[in-house]
């Protein structure tokens, strides 16, 4: 799993899960593509900005006519299909979330940045773009509304600082994440923080 392949992963994840919400949002195909191209490469602008990255790094036709492929397809699909997006949204967001954390933390290491950037940089990396996302459809952020975001974004984080880098380290990485967010949704998991428990009162 090199950087080529989890950058393939993340972008299909994160243009697939901007797709649903449009959809679940009745969007129109317009509707659609922003929302899957803001998914797609929301988080890496905001990361290449706070690296001080050109942005123009991020473009290439290749991740284009990929993100394009995936959300034209989608569009020409049967709209019943979102009724299927609590399951295949929570999903592509996970899988999204799992490459793009591993993205930010790969680029910040190889720029010699330690473990406080790194973390920033998978952080948002992985959730900006949703984040962005969830806005323009009108909803508060699920990475504001669910600590395990950012719990696993830190996880990535500190794996690509331990030195991670084998294709079936990342790999486990993905897996692990992905599992992890799935299984939290499914038990709907928070910390009890004295906030949250006020809030249950």
């Amino acid at each position: 799993m090199t950087w080529s392949v989890l950058h393939i992963i993340g972008i299909i994840a994160y243009a697939a899960s901007g797709a649903f919400v449009a959809l679940q949002a009745k969007y129109s195909f317009i509707g659609i593509f922003v929302l899957g191209l803001t998914t797609s490469f929301g988080g890496a602008v905001i990361r290449n900005i706070v690296l001080d990255v050109p942005i123009s790094s991020i473009w290439d036709r290749q991740s284009l006519l990929i993100v394009l492929i995936t959300l034209t397809t989608i569009v020409i699909v049967n709209r019943k299909w979102v009724n299927h997006w609590k399951r295949w949204g929570y999903f592509f967001d996970s899988i999204g979330l799992a490459s793009f954390a591993i993205q930010g933390g790969l680029l910040a290491k190889s720029l010699q940045h330690d473990l406080g950037i790194i973390v920033i940089a998978s952080m948002f990396t992985g959730v900006g773009g949703g984040m962005v996302r969830d806005l323009l459809a009108g909803r508060p952020p699920l990475a504001l509304k669910e600590e395990i975001h950012a719990i696993l974004t830190f996880l990535c984080a500190v794996c690509i600082w331990s030195g991670w880098s084998s294709p079936i380290e990342l790999t486990t990485v993905v897996v692990f994440v992905v599992f992890i967010r799935m299984y939290s949704i499914h038990n709907n998991w928070r910390l009890e923080l004295p906030c949250n428990r006020i809030e249950k009162q």
